[in-house]
């Protein structure tokens, strides 16, 4: 597939794979949303982003929306719009630390290659 051509997602297909977090990546999911009650989660979606076409964009989600899925983990949520499962379908969240930097990662089985930064990625 290029940068901008992805097969249709439909969330009633039974061959999609959903979105997986590890038990890291939800700990930090319930410690980053546990001081404000009007968070129920984490949105993960995706933007033409980068030298390699797409990026992961992490926001705080005060409310869900019709078109999108969540994936519930040890308590936390997980929110992804229905527009961005073709890229990430299959993908396992996980929280890592790096040295002295701590991160959300993610591994895509549907990235063919990532930039040199890690930035951006392209399926």
């Amino acid at each position: 597939m290029q940068n901008n051509q992805v097969t249709s997602f439909d969330p009633n297909d039974e061959s999609w794979q959903g979105l997986e977090l590890t038990d890291k990546a939800a700990a930090q999911i319930n410690k980053l949303t546990s001081n404000d009650l009007s968070l129920l989660g984490v949105r993960l979606a995706v933007k033409p982003s980068g030298c390699a076409g797409f990026a992961y964009v992490l926001s705080m989600a005060k409310e869900t929306s019709d078109d999108e899925l969540i994936f519930k983990h040890l308590g936390a949520c997980l929110f992804v719009p229905v527009e961005a499962m073709p890229y990430v379908d299959g993908t396992v969240v996980d929280f890592v630390s790096q040295g002295l930097n701590q991160m959300f990662q993610y591994n895509n089985p549907k990235v063919q290659n990532a930039c040199g930064c890690g930035e951006s990625f392209n399926v």
